[in-house]
């Protein structure tokens, strides 16, 4: 009798290391198939940095519709990047005012026009 005693003994950590690796399967796969929370979709073309969900009264322009008030010439292109960025490439034709000085920069804008900034 003590054999078969052994013989159970010896086969309970195999079990539960067996056991315990299942357990831990599933709840990987119950994790990993959980919905994942999305962000929220703004009504306007694009909205996904943070400064998009920030500022939701900004409102946002497609690039189709920047490339149509390009290409009409209906609208004043800013740059709002640093200089430095600004020299190594931007939209031809656009002003640079650097974020952080856009306040003051905007007063000289013709306010009748169709200004649209951007700092990509």
């Amino acid at each position: 009798m003590s054999r078969n005693r052994k013989k159970k003994q010896s086969r309970l950590p195999i079990l539960l290391t067996i056991g315990g690796g299942v357990l831990l399967i599933l709840a990987a796969l119950l994790l990993g198939a959980r919905p994942q929370a999305q962000q929220p979709v703004a009504s306007g073309p694009i909205a996904s940095s943070h400064e998009e969900e920030t500022f939701p009264e900004i409102p946002r322009v497609s690039l189709a519709e920047s490339k149509a008030a390009y290409d009409a010439g209906a609208a004043v292109f800013i740059d709002t990047r640093d200089a430095d960025s600004y020299a190594a490439g931007h939209i031809p034709g656009a002003i640079n005012i650097p974020l952080a000085e856009l306040p003051q920069g905007a007063r000289d804008l013709d306010r009748s026009q169709w200004i649209i900034t951007y700092c990509t």
